[in-house]
């Protein structure tokens, strides 16, 4: 009899012992839990996207700042820290991180890589026919592009993918929703002023889907030349239309619509320049965290909003 309850006591303790043990490894896990998905994407848009499908199920590296102009940013050693580090690596393509494009393409993924070849904008600049990469101002292409990372982040999480999915979805459908808002707004402006003068051709997926001209006297990239047949071109273009306002971009400098200005002027034609803090219209980069525009669709909202009270 005394052995028998030996043998339960023991059992008694050995069961306790092994809870204690689970709750001991439980509490460790906790203290310690695993390391989240690193994501790197080249720029705020692709930030801000992985934001909006993800939240802090990742951590984020974002390689060229807000309000840095992409076609001009050089990798730093840092970047490329970041690109070797990281689980999963986004970026356009099209070539508009073009001196970057090479490291990219080794590890990346480009969120534009299955967009149609005829949706694809293309123009001719020094003789040569260029891919448009401005695809994010077709928000159609944009919602492609969100479908492409959410699918990515879901490969990268999968125990997270139903949330991943969700989260998409909801983001897809506030994007549909900005662009009515953008066309209601947009029909305000009289059909004789819907004229988009920028420093860069940044605008012509924005042009092509809402039925705004845009003229600009420099080509698809921030590096190519200005050259004064362009800016000769652009100058009649105002003064023939009669375009109220012009505008500058905030990743450009704005005293080229300045000296677009001028130009006018010395042709009996005076417009206004847009331009100044939180009066510049984002073509290539978000705006700086904490700031009016730092989300894709604040950006957009702010664009609509400067382009139609200036010209309507």
């Amino acid at each position: 009899m005394r052995k028998t309850i030996l043998f339960l006591l023991l059992g008694v303790l050995l069961l306790t012992g092994c809870g204690n043990m689970g709750s001991t490894k439980e509490a460790v896990s906790n203290a310690n839990p695993q390391p989240k998905k690193k994501v790197t994407v080249t720029t705020s848009f692709l930030y801000d996207m992985v934001n909006q499908l993800a939240g802090d199920m990742v951590d984020k590296e974002l390689i060229i700042p807000a309000g840095e102009d992409p076609h001009l940013y050089v990798a730093k050693p840092e970047d490329l820290k970041k690109i070797a580090e990281a689980d999963l690596l986004l970026f356009h393509g099209l070539h508009f991180e073009g001196k970057m494009q090479e490291v990219l393409e080794k590890k990346g993924y480009a969120v534009a890589s299955t967009f149609p070849e005829d949706k694809i904008g293309k123009m001719e600049e020094d003789g040569a026919v260029i891919v448009d990469p401005h695809f994010w101002f077709d928000i159609d292409l944009y919602k492609e592009a969100t479908e492409n990372a959410g699918a990515k982040l879901s490969e990268l999480l999968p125990e997270k993918k139903d949330e991943i999915d969700k989260n998409t979805k909801a983001y897809l459908e506030k994007l549909s929703a900005l662009d009515e808002e953008n066309k209601k707004s947009l029909a305000e402006i009289p059909e004789g002023g819907r004229y988009l003068i920028t420093p860069h051709d940044a605008f012509n997926y924005f042009s092509r889907r809402y039925g705004i001209e845009v003229v600009a006297p420099q080509g698809v990239s921030t590096d190519s030349e200005v050259a004064n047949k362009d800016i000769d071109k652009t100058v009649d273009f105002i003064v023939e239309h009669k375009v109220k306002a012009i505008f500058a971009e905030s990743t450009t400098d704005p005293a080229r619509m300045e000296k677009l200005k001028e130009a006018c002027r010395a042709k009996g034609f005076d417009v206004k320049v847009v331009s100044g803090e939180g009066n510049e219209l984002f073509s290539d980069s978000l705006a700086p965290k904490g700031q009016s525009g730092d989300t894709y669709i604040d950006m957009y909202k702010h664009n609509v909003k400067l382009i139609t009270k200036n010209l309507k």
